[in-house]
């Protein structure tokens, strides 16, 4: 790209200098959203780090080279044909480093907030100690809806409090359990036993109780390991 700027176009104005780069970064942006997701999240080229990286710089820079080659000859000068190759050896480095620039900061960030996320043992002890002492070391088991309350089942008794289900459904994200109706959160630990009635699944208890599984949440319940 630099060799596009000081060597092809010395006297452009500043104008077109600057137009060039928002064009070229504006096409190698959008090719990057197409590509790198392919690339790093469908793995349809292996899981090898560096040859995403390689592959993705190597496809992105195809028409960020044609972008500076189009935009060169209608605002200077054409490049040569037989220039070409090395051009894009040029383009292909730059894109190199922003790919991996970019590969490096996602997972940081990505590491940054699985830190920041609560640990599940941590979220389900964030939610026990919204109860009565006596029920803060307990093993939680479900959470059901009534009005304005919730019952909370644990292997210490019930327990009601003041809160919405949304919120606690929320407050227990990456907790070992999940939503299984709209008025119904259950803990895989809570859970004995599943079977199916009349067609519909219905979980267990510990302490007998049916809680019932809607057919919206039926999938979601598997994939969480609760029937």
């Amino acid at each position: 790209m630099l060799t596009f700027f000081g060597v092809y176009d010395h006297d452009s104005p500043v104008w077109v200098r600057f137009l060039m780069w928002v064009v070229t970064c504006a096409v190698g942006i959008t090719t990057a959203e197409f590509v790198a997701p392919a690339v790093f999240v469908r793995e349809i080229v292996g899981k090898l780090v560096p040859v995403k990286v390689a592959i993705t710089a190597a496809i992105i820079s195809v028409p960020v080279l044609l972008s500076l080659y189009l935009y060169m000859g209608l605002f200077g000068t054409w490049v040569p044909m037989h220039l070409l190759p090395m051009q894009y050896v040029y383009v292909f480095a730059m894109s190199l480093v922003l790919t991996l620039t970019g590969f490096l900061i996602g997972k940081a960030s990505r590491s940054s907030a699985a830190a920041d996320r609560p640990a599940a043992s941590d979220a389900v002890q964030h939610f026990l100690d919204r109860l009565p002492v006596r029920f803060r070391q307990a093993e939680l088991w479900a959470i059901s809806s009534e009005d304005h309350y919730l019952r909370v089942h644990t292997n210490l008794g019930e327990e009601l409090i003041l809160m919405r289900l949304a919120d606690a459904v929320r407050e227990l994200e990456g907790a070992a359990g999940g939503q299984v109706h709209r008025s119904w959160w259950v803990a895989k630990a809570g859970v004995s036993d599943a079977r199916r009635e009349n067609g519909k699944l219905v979980l267990v208890l510990k302490n007998g109780t049916d809680v019932p599984v809607s057919r919206t949440y039926q999938a979601a319940a598997k994939e969480a390991g609760l029937a």
